[in-house]
């Protein structure tokens, strides 16, 4: 297992001349967000492109009753994430600048075309609970890397964010231990196939 410090200065000294995509992956509340943008903010010219991007939006999840499972894999534009990652991987100059969605949890919907990705960006950075879930998604990542967070202090964050972001302390407990518990179960065996194991510093 790698610190976060010691997984930066991995990537830094393998840095090819080319365009790479590093997938961070983990339960919900591991602390994905955080790294992803670390990373990102540590490599000049990367850009992050969160998986988040392809929620579906809450009037979709809504007409299809899956209002109550917000978060879980069929709640997500799974075709349209893996498009955008084989299209990341196949830009050239000649093409233009890509347009990525980014979800605000201010408005906790997709916003379509946020994030600019311009042909030279030496790093993509996405993040997401399943991309090692996912067998399309994996082969178009170069590296991927688990975040791991002791289960009671990683659950413990996800109810204060939830808190955070509107919901009771009650309503947030109970949808860390259910609904996000459930992902975390179901990502879980993703930790053994990914290359690098980040824990804290």
């Amino acid at each position: 297992m790698l610190a976060p410090s010691a997984a930066l200065a991995r990537l830094a000294a393998s840095a090819p001349n080319r365009r790479r995509i590093l997938g961070i992956v983990g339960p919900p509340g591991a602390g994905k967000s955080t790294l992803a943008r670390a990373v990102a903010d540590a490599f000049a010219g990367a850009v992050l492109v969160p998986m988040d991007g392809f929620h579906l939006a809450q009037s979709v999840l809504d007409d299809t009753g899956l209002a109550d499972r917000k978060g879980a894999p069929e709640t997500f534009d799974r075709a349209g994430y893996t498009a955008l990652l084989t299209r990341l991987r196949a830009q050239r100059p000649e093409n233009g600048p890509i347009y990525a969605p980014e979800f605000r949890r201010t408005i906790e919907e997709p916003v379509a075309g946020a994030i600019e990705v311009r042909p030279d960006c030496p790093l993509v950075v996405t993040e997401g609970n399943y991309l090692l879930l996912w067998p399309e998604v994996r082969p178009l990542l170069d590296e991927t890397w688990w975040v791991d967070l002791d289960p009671q202090e990683r659950r413990a964050r996800l109810t204060a964010r939830h808190a955070a972001h509107g919901k009771t302390h009650e309503q947030a407990a109970a949808w860390t231990h259910g609904p996000d518990e459930r992902n975390a179960r179901l990502v879980a065996p993703g930790r053994a196939a990914a290359d690098v194991i980040v824990g804290r510093d």
